[in-house]
């Protein structure tokens, strides 16, 4: 297949969606790879090494959609400032879409819909299922664990206090309180973080074991007991709430909000809206001065409150819809998902002929569009509740 490698137009985004490295071995399995000229230089890589691992190197961003079978990416197709074009429109009718589309998200559900209407077939790489035979391509937990790392650390950066317990000749200082609310990858890594750095931190969650795997981290526990088969999904996810259980969720959660410093917000239902857990009246009870720091905002975001790829302030509360974290740390981020997306390639195309193994699970867990129609079930949830 022809395969092409996008400059990234994400404002501050610095990934790419392939290292010389994966490129070397996309080519070594047969495939044409393009990249358009700079793609790497938010990862400190020049366009030489791309052309030594036999990938042809064009300035030419029509060229890199229009003469691709398939287009890798980080993000979801955006608006291209220098051509006035979206890239959806760029690409060709019946090629191929593999990027971080978040598609339940309400800010991503246009972009679907052009996508369906282009006939462009579209997978996303954060429905891939948690298997043991996809854990190599799971981007999801690569950029979670990244995620749960960044947000305490801009979280505390934020913070007028001190994270850890400070002896002054003045006194004692307090340490701060964090809470984790959804203690999955990004929420595990955000507690792993905020112990480190010496803070008092409480983690919250639904489901037992994620409950007793945050314990074992050293923190306090948040959450309440529930039926199992509510709480868990395929995968050990969680499953999206009843809206009576979601209310009880919010109960349980005012007061830990109310006395945390800073607040991560991480919890996410797989390929559809985040539940809203924090409300603005949860907000307006915090301390001056606290923070938020809403990760999962690309769906939709926890917190009524915040604004997608925003940050402000709201009853001295600041509250962070920052969507693109892992794309601050940005070679490591880079080094995971270009090999994610290797080995999703190397599962979803078939060797010999190139064809799409249609029938795989994996395949079809991710697939978004198809022939004209959305697939994805999360999808279509999603846009349902919003009609």
């Amino acid at each position: 297949m022809r395969i092409s490698v996008p400059r990234e137009i994400m404002a501050n985004e610095r990934r790419v969606a392939a290292t010389p490295e994966t490129v070397a071995k996309l080519v070594e399995r047969g495939h044409q790879v393009l990249v358009e000229s700079g793609a790497g230089t938010g990862i400190y890589v020049q366009d030489d090494p791309y052309r030594k691992a036999g990938a042809t190197v064009t300035a030419d961003t029509r060229q890199v959609f229009d003469q691709a079978d398939l287009v890798i990416k980080v993000k979801q197709p955006g608006l291209n400032p220098t051509l006035g074009q979206h890239e959806v429109d760029l690409m060709r009718e019946g090629s191929v879409l593999v990027t971080f589309l978040h598609p339940a998200s309400p800010t991503s559900q246009p972009i679907v819909r052009r996508l369906a209407e282009r006939r462009i077939t579209a997978f996303t790489m954060d429905s891939i299922p948690r298997t043991s035979r996809a854990q190599r391509m799971d981007a999801l937990t690569s950029m979670s664990t990244i995620t749960g790392y960044k947000a305490v650390l801009m979280a505390a950066s934020r913070l007028p206090i001190f994270v850890p317990m400070m002896g002054t000749a003045i006194g004692m200082l307090k340490p701060a309180k964090f809470l984790v609310v959804g203690c999955g990858v990004v929420g595990l890594q955000a507690v792993a973080t905020a112990k480190r750095l010496g803070g008092v931190t409480t983690g919250f969650d639904i489901r037992t074991e994620a409950r007793e795997e945050t314990r074992s981290l050293g923190a306090k526990i948040g959450g309440f007991d529930m039926p199992t088969e509510l709480a868990h999904g395929a995968g050990g996810y969680a499953r999206a709430l009843p809206a009576e259980w979601l209310e009880k969720e919010r109960s349980a959660l005012t007061p830990l909000v109310e006395d945390s410093d800073a607040v991560i917000l991480s919890a996410l239902v797989p390929g559809e809206l985040a539940p809203v857990l924090v409300t603005e009246a949860m907000i307006a009870r915090m301390r001056p001065g606290s923070v938020v720091i809403d990760v999962a905002i690309d769906q939709g975001g926890n917190c009524a409150a915040t604004r997608p790829g925003q940050e402000i302030t709201l009853h001295d509360v600041i509250l962070s819809g920052v969507q693109n974290i892992p794309g601050s740390v940005a070679v490591h981020s880079t080094f995971l998902y270009a090999n994610n997306m290797l080995h999703f390639l190397d599962n979803l195309i078939e060797d010999k002929s190139g064809r799409i193994r249609w029938n795989d699970e994996i395949v079809q867990a991710t697939l978004i569009t198809r022939d004209g129609q959305i697939v994805h079930q999360g999808t279509l949830k999603a846009m349902q509740a919003q009609a």
